[in-house]
């Protein structure tokens, strides 16, 4: 008999993505186990038991200070991990939005003051303490929304000693939140405004200083790079991510964001663990990334808030076989904390069902991030869950207005949005 520390009754349906393998691809995507009229338990932090109510009572007994809640006929899905995220700033780009209205490019923008620099000085001048109380502010709200995991990239200090400042205040975050964070080092994020004209001496500083005190000092797990022109080159991107491999880094790329640049062929090529964006990613590419495993990370709002003619290519990736995950892009471009809000837009415009968007943001959110125990409700993994107040899996990403009723992480209340 398992003595639970947390029951939750009353389910209409719980939705495990228990068995099959990770990540998923293909029809697997919609293989989300779901059981109706659930009920589960928690002891210690950790799913115990999840089945259907009527056989709650032979198998569980809620400990003399457990706590029993009703699900109030709501489905319960795994934490969603953000598989992509620039949380990390300070300031903001809303002056950008009239820019924006108007039809300027990002490269326009970025030659009046905006972009990726307006937040690399923001976030130069801020101090430790606004950096973290900001992000802290972002991340919590990340939590109430039901996210359990994110993906943390650096790049937006562009120098060496600001990066590794950025990477160190990573578990302080962490800790603070309460949220499991996998930092990435994105020193190749833009050229630093110091060597603008001369990228190569700044590749060669991210080399052959920066890299090794990130290896040397474990502040990321992963190295990404924004392989894209006016950014990083596929040579010099290549170069960045062979160091980082060498060094024990798990690797990344920006690739195809705004045109065809080579960098999801480069990823495939190195096996990365994902690539990112891909809004003008052609069949081949989607045949490469399938045939070398590198999952899709997509960013359905950053395409839907950046560009009047694109989508992000769900349902395309899905059919060619590539494992595909979501994530917010949380960043002053593209400001979003709400992942039910990234399931409908992924579901409404790039063509994913309802269980294939669930997926993309739990377990293959999680193999894209490194995260082996999260994104499932079964026994022994971490309890982190939402119960969202609809009668099924299904009117998730089919409604916009999708908002956790309940949300657990550890088996421990959050108070949701």
């Amino acid at each position: 008999m398992i003595r639970a520390d947390l029951v939750v009754t009353n389910l209409a349906e719980a939705v495990t993505l228990g068995p099959g393998p990770i990540p998923r691809v293909g029809s697997a995507m919609s293989e989300v186990d779901r059981i109706p009229n659930a009920a589960l338990a928690v002891a210690q932090g950790r799913f115990a038991w999840v089945g259907r109510e009527r056989a709650l009572a032979r198998h569980v007994r809620l400990a003399e200070s457990g706590r029993s809640v009703d699900g109030r006929e709501g489905t319960a899905v795994p934490g969603f991990v953000d598989a992509h995220t620039h949380a990390l700033f300070a300031g903001d780009r809303a002056f950008e939005l009239p820019l924006k209205a108007s039809g300027a490019s990002y490269q326009e923008i970025a030659r009046r003051g905006g972009g990726i620099y307006a937040t690399v000085r923001a976030t130069r001048r801020a101090s430790d303490a606004t950096l973290v109380n900001e992000t802290a502010a972002r991340l919590s709200s990340m939590a109430r929304w039901g996210t359990a995991g994110v993906e943390v990239k650096s790049g937006y200090a562009l120098s060496h000693a600001g990066e590794l400042r950025l990477l160190r205040l990573i578990p302080r975050l962490a800790r603070r939140t309460g949220l499991t964070l996998v930092p990435t080092y994105l020193g190749a994020h833009a050229v630093a405004p110091e060597y603008r004209g001369r990228p190569g001496l700044y590749v060669d500083e991210i080399v052959r200083r920066t890299l090794p005190a990130v290896a040397r000092e474990r502040l990321a797990r992963f190295c990404d790079v924004f392989c894209e022109p006016g950014f990083f080159s596929v040579r010099q991107s290549e170069r960045i991510l062979r160091a980082s491999l060498a060094l024990g880094l798990g690797v990344k790329v920006h690739a195809e964001e705004f045109v065809l640049s080579g960098g999801a062929r480069l990823a495939a090529r190195l096996r990365a663990r994902s690539a990112d964006h891909l809004l003008a990613a052609t069949r081949d590419d989607r045949v490469r990334l399938a045939e070398s495993g590198v999952t899709a990370v997509l960013l359905p709002l950053t395409a839907f808030s950046t560009s009047r003619t694109r989508r992000s290519p769900g349902r395309e990736m899905v059919d060619a076989g590539v494992p595909v995950a979501l994530g917010t892009d949380c960043s002053p471009n593209s400001w979003v904390e709400a992942m039910p809000l990234v399931l409908a837009h992924a579901v409404h415009g790039g063509g994913l069902t309802p269980a294939e968007a669930l997926t993309a943001s739990t377990v293959n959110a999680a193999h894209a991030s490194g995260l082996a125990d999260a994104g499932r409700v079964v026994p022994g993994a971490p309890a982190d869950f939402s119960v969202f107040a609809v009668p099924s899996v299904d009117h998730l990403g089919y409604r916009f207005d999708a908002t956790p009723a309940l949300v657990f992480r550890q088996g421990k209340s959050i108070s949701p949005p």
